[in-house]
């Protein structure tokens, strides 16, 4: 029996000891936040740049329709919208503005357990009372509907506030 038990806590213990190490790994691998200044993020001509091929991305501008998404309208004011939308981003979990102008604002959003970074972006642009929006993942090829859900709950959120 003693036998057996020790056995069991020598395989736990290897497989404990590869999650770790599989997550060290994960994380030096993964780019961090200078990933987003060299890749072209930000608004290109009054436009949110484009997704990729992948199925991890939404995009309000532009988008095939395997991509599209709808943009946030509103009612009142540009810079009231934007600061109820920056309210809105405090809360959304594991999700922190990193650059933000008039026009625009990037968050990054990470996953739970592996803390994937998803590239989040918001286009105010003049003229219109719409936010374009952009959220795509960093790696991987799909992301099981997440970016879409989290900009559909930003969207809900936003709308319960009145904008």
């Amino acid at each position: 029996m003693f036998r057996i038990l020790t056995v069991f806590a020598q395989r736990l213990l290897r497989r404990i000891t590869f999650a770790i190490l599989l997550t060290l790994i994960s994380s030096f691998m993964l780019p961090g936040a200078t990933w987003a200044a060299s890749s072209g993020l930000r608004v290109d001509n009054g436009h949110l740049i484009y997704c990729p091929a992948s199925n991890n991305c939404v995009v309000s501008q532009n988008a095939d329709p395997k991509h599209a998404i709808d943009p946030i309208t509103y009612h009142v004011d540009r810079n009231a919208a934007r600061e109820i939308l920056l309210k809105v981003l405090t809360v959304v979990p594991r999700t922190e503005v990193i650059e933000q102008t008039d026009d625009y604002i990037h968050a990054l959003s990470k996953s739970r357990i592996f803390k994937f970074v998803d590239d989040v972006e918001f286009y105010f642009p003049p003229n219109e009372s719409v936010i374009h929006l952009r959220s795509a993942s960093r790696v991987g090829e799909s992301d099981l509907g997440v970016n879409r859900r989290r900009m559909e709950q930003i969207r809900f959120a936003v709308r319960d506030l009145n904008i």
